[in-house]
Parts: structure tokens; sequence; C-alpha cells
């Protein structure tokens, strides 16, 4: 039984559906709550709505939050997290030697192996395999120029995904897949969920350059056409 470590962004969902499908069989996803938005090593936005991703697909989640801030404070709870289990562990970094080395010495010193499908793969690919795969990404935080909160709530299409790889062109500093926090997502569909999550409510908060979709109501709906989720977030 493996654990895999979830924001309920694309690339570890994708990873954890990759682990699944190659026989690994991820039956838990582990959220870990930073006391930091800011952090480092983990995704911060809507983290609460990753149950309503693990309702949806069948899966077990363990939400842990981290007590203090800093990387010693993060890299301590991640010990402690993973120390209860003794299977493999899953990531969906792709790129990020921070994330990488921190989670690579860990589950050596745990003695559980590190699956990480995405690493050193071509950010481009990975996110158009993804959208390929039938996810439906939203993007909830973004944290560089040009990005504006004009993005937030938007999917992750392959129109969007070539607007990014033209600014990444430019030398502005943007990641295509968001690996360095330029951006954030959240996975609302996808093809193993049996039934979709629909964000009734949410608001934008704009802090400095950043700026971040506080998802405040969502419920997990059954399809009725087949289809993607609607864009139905209401800002207030």
């Amino acid at each position: 039984m493996a654990t895999a470590l979830v924001s309920g962004g694309k690339d570890s969902i994708y990873a954890a559906s990759l682990a699944d499908a190659q026989g690994w069989h991820v039956d838990e996803l582990l959220v870990l709550v930073p006391e930091d938005i800011d952090s480092f090593l983990f995704h911060t936005p809507n983290l609460g709505l990753v149950t309503l991703q693990a309702e949806a697909w069948g899966k077990r989640c363990r939400q842990v939050p981290i007590r203090g801030t800093g990387e010693a404070s993060e890299s301590t709870a991640l010990h402690a997290a993973l120390a209860e289990g003794t299977g493999p562990v899953v990531t969906g970094a792709i790129g990020s030697s921070y994330q990488w080395g921190r989670l690579q010495r860990t589950t050596f010193e745990l003695r559980r192996p590190l699956y990480a499908p995405l690493w050193g793969k071509d950010p481009g690919t990975v996110v158009r395999n993804e959208i390929a795969a039938g996810l439906d990404i939203r993007i909830v935080q973004v944290a560089a120029e040009p990005l504006g909160a004009e993005l937030l709530g938007r999917r992750l299409d392959l129109g969007l995904l070539e607007e990014l790889e033209r600014t990444a062109r430019t030398g502005r500093g943007v990641h295509p897949a968001g690996e360095g926090g330029e951006y954030e997502s959240l996975v609302v569909d996808a093809p193993f969920f049996d039934r979709r999550l629909v964000l009734d409510e949410g608001a934008p908060v704009v802090r400095g350059l950043a700026a971040r979709l506080d998802v405040r109501r969502a419920h997990l709906e059954k399809r009725t056409d087949g289809g993607s989720s609607p864009d139905r977030t209401e800002a207030d």
C-alpha cells in the first residue's frame, strides 16, 4: 500500500493516478497543512478540498497540521507523518531540487521507497499529459508577473498552457508547470473520480504580487452528461 503526498493540485493527483495504474495501489492521500502560507516545501491553497477529492476517488485522506514555521518545522512534520507507514511514497515533484532533496532524505531515513513518475520530465509534456488524461485543472493561485488575478478559477487547457510557455520563453521566470510556485492548481474532476468537485463560493485574496482563490464552499456532484466540471465559482 502506497502513500501519496497530495495537495489537490494537478501534479500530485496525476502522479498518484499513475502509481495506481502501474500497480503501486495508493490507498492514502497524505496532506501536510502548513501554518506558513508562503511555505517553500508545501502547496497551501484550499488544502481542505483534498477530503472531497479523496471521497470522489474512494481513498483515505489524512491531513497533518504543521506546528511552527520554517524549514525545520516542515521537515520534522514530514518525517513524523511518513513514519506512520511502511510502503512506497508517491510524489508529484517535477524539477524542484529543494522539494526533491528533502523527500529523498526523509524516505531514505524511513526506508520507504520514493516513487516520482514525473521527476525530470519536460514540464510542458507533463501538463499536456495531464490534460490528455482528462484532468479538469483550475488555477487557484498566481504568484509571479505577469500572471494576474484574472487567471483565478480559469481552466488549465492547451490554450492556457501555450500562453504560459510563450511567457516562459520571454525569460520572465514562469515555469510552464508552476513548479516554482508561479501558479498553483486544483483538480476538480478526473476520469477516476466518481463525482466532480463543484466550487460553489469563493473569493479572490490579493497580497502583493500573489493572488489566490479562497474556496469557501464546495460539494461533490454526480456527472449528468459525462462532461467536466462547470465554472460555477461565485466570488464575493
